[in-house]
């Protein structure tokens, strides 16, 4: 007698399967979120953070919701950097630009379809890219 296998609590991702930056894999990753936070910024934005420690927060108004958050100084920054329109350029790489798409956005969840909107990139090689056992920069799907 055969018996049905326990079902995978894994499920491959689609076309509509929403993504985000998953900060506690950063946690566990070892890597330095915060330098690679400022290899985002301008070059400007850059030198002046860099000696800054982090820590200060300042009040932000968000341009599309009139909602006011509370970010640190690299937060601010980046919500700045973002409005530059080379912020997403096609010179950037695949997890670059999608890293991008998420810190410009506040981390809301998008899928490969929408992510392709945003980055000029094919959402096939989005989902290929973020769907397979590397995870790439914490992004993985949400859940």
């Amino acid at each position: 007698m055969v018996t049905a296998g326990k079902p995978s609590s894994l499920v491959k991702p689609t076309l509509d399967t929403k993504f985000h930056i998953d900060y506690s894999w950063w946690d566990r990753s070892g890597d330095d979120l915060r330098v690679y936070l400022l290899s985002h910024l301008l070059p400007e934005q850059r030198d002046r953070l860099s000696q800054i420690e982090a820590g200060s927060m300042v009040d932000y108004i968000d341009p599309e919701t009139g909602e006011v958050k509370q970010l640190d100084e690299l937060g601010l920054a980046i919500q700045q950097a973002a409005k530059d329109p080379n912020f997403i350029n096609p010179h950037t790489s695949l997890v670059d630009s999608v890293f991008r798409v998420f810190l410009a956005n506040g981390n809301i969840p998008l899928s490969p379809r929408e992510l392709a909107e945003r980055t000029g990139r094919p959402a096939q090689t989005i989902l290929k890219t973020f769907s397979g056992s590397t995870v790439y920069r914490g992004i993985r799907p949400f859940k």
